[in-house]
Parts: C-alpha cells; sequence; structure tokens
C-alpha cells in the first residue's frame, strides 16, 4: 500500500503536474493503441516511416542540436546503416535483429571517420565536410555495382516481420526507446557537457574537459542512431538505394528538426510525425502539394520561431525564476522551490 502511494504521488508531482509530458503520454498511447482502430495498410505505413524518421531526425538534433556539430550530410549514416543491414541480409542471410545491430555498428565506425576530420573545423566549414561525404559514398556505390547494386540499389532483404501490424509496433517500441535513453542522456550531467561544448567549447577545453572525446561520441551516438533507422528502413522497404544519400534526405531532416524544436529531442518527433503525414496525405492534391507544404512551412516558422513543440510547451508552462524548473502556466508559486511565479495574462 505504501508502494502504490508512493508510485502515486510521484506520478503526481512529477508527470501529471506538466501538461507537456501528459501530451507525450497520450501520444505514445495514441501509437500504441492506433492499430486497434484502423487496419489501413496506407495508415500503418505512414506512422512506421514516421517512426524511423523520427529516430533520424533525433540523431541530427543530438549532433547539432546539442553538440552543436552542424552536419549538412547527415544522410551518410542513414545510407550506410540500410546498405550495411542489406548487405549482411543478403550476402551473409543474418537475421533482420542482427543486420540492423550490426548496420548501426558500421555506421557508428562512418561516425568515427567523419569526427577525425572534423574536429578542428566550425560552422560553414563543418557543413561543408559533412556535405562531401555522402557523394564520396555514392560514388563508390556506382563504382561496385555488383556488391551495391549500382544505381537500381539493392532489393530483396527480409521483411521486418510477417505482418504490416507487427513491424509498425517493432518501429514504435524501438523509436519509444531509442528516443526516451537519448532524452535522459541529453539531462544527464554529460548532456550539460555537451551543452557546453556547444555554447563555448574554448571554455569547455580550459576547464580540463576532453572535448575531443566527447564530440567523438557524439558522432558515434549519432551515427549509431540514424544507422538503426537506416536499417529499419531498408528492411521495411525491402530496398536500399543511392536515394537515402541524396542531399534532400540530409536536408529534410534539418527541415524536421527545426520546425519540430531543435535542441529538444522530442521537437524532431513532433515536427516529424506533423510533417510527413502532412505531405504524404497532400498527394490528393499533386499539383499544388509542393506549394501548400511550402506555405505551412513558412507559416510555422513565421508564428513558431523556436518550433511547433517549444511554442506549445511554452503555451502551457512556465519556467520558475529562481531553479528553473517548468510549471504548468495556473501556478503561482513553483511546485520545487515555492518561489512566486508571475501568472501569464
Amino acid at each position: 500500500m505504501f508502494s502504490f502511494k508512493w508510485g502515486f504521488r510521484f506520478m503526481q508531482k512529477e508527470f501529471l503536474s506538466l501538461p507537456s509530458r501528459i501530451i507525450i503520454a497520450l501520444f505514445v498511447i495514441g501509437l500504441i493503441l492506433l492499430p486497434l482502430f484502423t487496419q489501413d495498410p496506407y495508415i500503418l505505413r505512414i506512422f512506421t516511416l514516421a517512426c524511423i524518421f523520427a529516430i533520424f531526425a533525433a540523431s541530427w538534433d543530438f549532433l547539432a542540436g546539442y553538440v552543436g556539430q552542424i552536419s549538412f550530410g547527415h544522410a551518410l549514416f542513414f545510407g550506410i546503416g540500410a546498405y550495411s543491414t542489406a548487405i549482411l541480409n543478403l550476402r551473409l542471410d543474418l537475421p533482420h535483429w542482427m543486420t540492423i545491430v550490426l548496420g548501426a555498428v558500421v555506421a557508428v565506425v562512418a561516425g568515427l571517420l567523419v569526427g577525425f576530420p572534423a574536429l578542428r573545423l566550425k560552422g560553414p566549414y563543418l557543413g561543408l565536410v559533412t556535405l562531401a561525404f555522402p557523394v564520396m559514398l555514392t560514388g563508390i556505390i556506382f563504382l561496385f555495382p555488383d556488391f551495391t547494386g549500382g544505381e537500381l540499389g539493392i532489393s530483396g532483404i527480409a521483411r521486418l516481420a510477417s505482418t504490416r501490424q507487427q513491424e509498425y509496433y517493432i518501429a514504435v517500441i524501438v523509436m519509444i526507446t531509442l528516443i526516451t535513453v537519448l532524452w535522459k542522456i541529453t539531462v544527464s550531467k554529460y548532456g550539460i557537457i555537451f551543452h557546453a561544448i556547444r555554447e563555448d567549447e574554448i571554455a569547455v577545453r580550459a576547464s580540463g574537459i576532453n572535448t575531443v572525446r566527447y564530440k567523438l561520441t557524439a558522432f558515434c551516438l549519432s551515427g549509431f542512431y540514424a544507422g538503426v533507422a537506416g536499417g529499419l528502413y531498408a528492411h521495411y522497404l525491402r530496398i536500399a538505394g543511392p536515394g537515402l544519400l541524396d542531399i534532400l534526405m540530409s536536408f529534410q531532416v534539418i527541415i524536421w528538426t527545426i520546425l519540430g524544436g531543435i535542441a529538444t529531442i522530442y521537437g524532431p518527433v513532433v515536427g516529424v510525425f506533423v510533417l510527413y503525414p502532412l505531405l504524404e496525405y497532400m498527394r490528393v492534391v499533386p499539383q499544388y502539394r509542393m506549394l501548400l507544404f511550402t506555405i505551412i512551412v513558412l507559416l510555422l516558422v513565421h508564428f513558431m520561431p523556436e518550433g511547433i513543440a517549444n511554442w506549445v510547451r511554452d503555451m502551457l508552462e512556465k519556467e520558475c525564476p529562481r531553479c528553473k524548473e517548468r510549471n504548468v502556466f495556473t501556478r503561482r508559486e513553483c511546485r520545487y522551490c515555492y518561489a512566486q511565479i508571475a501568472t501569464k495574462k
């Protein structure tokens, strides 16, 4: 009985007290219950791919938003994960869960290879260097068509699961797990160091912290997440092609992250689940599809410059001026330090 009361009080204080966390819980519950309300393969396909792209977008947000390492060629990790998964599955006939993990490990190695030359670069120079790597990999793919499939890519990969519903749940569970782990990293002491490197790397280095190690770790972790997303994508669509390394793929993940809310981890998830289904449903008007999408993006940038997730959170919550903890906007005093908080008008 005591443990039940303690658990209820904890939930009430730490979870139910913030609208943003309630929205996240409802969102997760909605994803889990979605197949119970619709078995439409098209809808399940859209949300399965949204889960995969959410992992991809969160990986870019961690690298660029938290560590400040802006990458314009992030599709490199996504493509490497997809191609490695496809080759391991077709050539060695390994099960999909093993090929996805091994493909992500290959993406980690790619993260090291990209991270080393990028250690002394910042800003646009770093972006240009990262932009060159997907182009180089595309050239390598075209040079060995017998092994990589060339322009046609690799097809015939094993399915992620036997049914669309099972594939959907695999994508949902993997996304929730990975996003939660990445979020916990960003709110830990390591997340503080990553954030400090983004703000002032010289000051962090002067304090005795090995910034090189942390930046390489960020590249590897980001590569792992993007590699997992690429592996899931390859097994779900059963193909891995050079289009995964296209510059549009890299810029698409940037758009999702910025419009969702950069440096939040959950913001890119919001951006993907808002923009990707929206763009898919606009296929009913193909002649106006991109025009309408562009208008919507411009409106979001104008009215929500900090991102959709931050805009919603700021509308429903406010920050304590003393301890910086967030509270529901109706509270007059902080739930932690009991400092007075000005109510929103």
